[in-house]
């Protein structure tokens, strides 16, 4: 894989950028306050703007480095940053990545996460040279599975027990994936 770190992407609404200290505010009142939001996530909902501050704090601490991929999701034509999307782990030697996202409730069910995973597939396939790219997500969210199969991933399975959400749930977790081959064919039309 060429790693190239967290570049700028843009699509037809979206940009997807880094995060600065700046938009503490906007992430802590978008998502990172709203229960609603981090239910079947493994991070808990911020309590105070201090504690998104020192998430984006170390987040900012590791953008140099080049096999780091965390964007801030901006929609354009609201100047609205409504989330993050990043590629929570990568595997060289097997040229793997997997995606996890989330986005605040007023920006639910309007194909925003999905645009931002689909230009994050593209750049990972396209200038990065991942072979793989998979998402997980708790089963008690199906939106999220639903995202997934709009941008061509295919279901692997259930795992059962998977983690522990932090409100303290065992929950189970879905996994798709998308390969290069079904990148590519999916891109020909094929």
């Amino acid at each position: 894989m060429e790693h190239k770190g967290t570049v700028t992407l843009e699509t037809p609404r979206l940009i997807l950028r880094r995060l600065t200290l700046a938009d503490a505010e906007p992430m802590y009142r978008n998502w990172a306050s709203d229960p609603g939001v981090t239910k079947f996530l493994t991070w808990p909902t911020h309590s105070s703007v201090e504690v998104t501050k020192q998430i984006l704090a170390l987040w900012a601490s590791h953008y140099e480095e080049l096999n780091y991929y965390q964007w801030g999701i901006v929609v354009k034509d609201e100047n609205a940053l409504i989330g993050t999307i990043a590629a929570v782990k990568t595997d060289d030697e097997i040229k793997a990545a997997e995606i996890g996202y989330c986005i605040g409730q007023n920006w639910w069910h309007k194909g925003y996460t999905s645009e931002a995973l689909g230009a994050v597939i593209n750049f990972l396939f396209d200038e990065v040279g991942v072979n793989r790219v998979a998402i997980s997500h708790a089963v008690k969210n199906p939106a999220s599975g639903r995202v997934a199969q709009k941008c061509g991933l295919t279901l692997e399975g259930t795992a059962r027990a998977y983690f522990k959400s932090a409100a303290g749930e065992w929950l189970d977790i879905r996994t798709y994936s998308i390969l290069r081959e079904e990148f590519e064919r999916a891109r020909k039309g094929d």
